[in-house]
């Protein structure tokens, strides 16, 4: 069973950046399709971003051509670059595996979880 903790998180300005990380354990990263989800409060969690390990990749049209996804293998390490931040992205950031390896934006089909860090983004 995977392991998935994630750091990165923090206080940021509008229009600033921030590199989230999720590292893996108990698995490899190419094994699955990892996952970005975020929910904020009040609201749903969604899905952000998903990688797999053909680099195929898929994101949610509210942060498209501002994050990044990507993965090391070496390290068993996902990331969640978030440029050109807005406080709507204020949320609790999840990283999520799933054990199907095709990216995917159904939060139903993701089998692991990360206990999720902060991102803040103030006005």
């Amino acid at each position: 069973q995977v392991q998935l903790v994630e750091s990165g998180g923090g206080l940021v300005q509008t229009g600033g950046s921030l590199r989230l990380s999720c590292a893996a354990s108990g698995g490899t990263i190419s094994s699955y399709a990892m996952g970005w989800f975020r929910q904020a409060p009040g609201k749903e969690r969604e899905f952000v971003a998903a990688i797999n390990w053909r680099y195929n990749s898929l994101y949610s049209d509210s942060v498209k051509g501002r994050f990044t996804i990507s993965g090391d293998n070496d390290k068993n390490t996902v990331y969640l670059q978030l440029n050109t931040l807005k406080p709507e992205d204020t949320a609790v950031y999840y990283c999520a595996a799933d054990r199907s390896v095709w990216p995917t934006a159904i939060e139903g089909r993701y089998d692991y979880w990360g206990q999720g860090t902060q991102v803040t983004v103030s006005s």
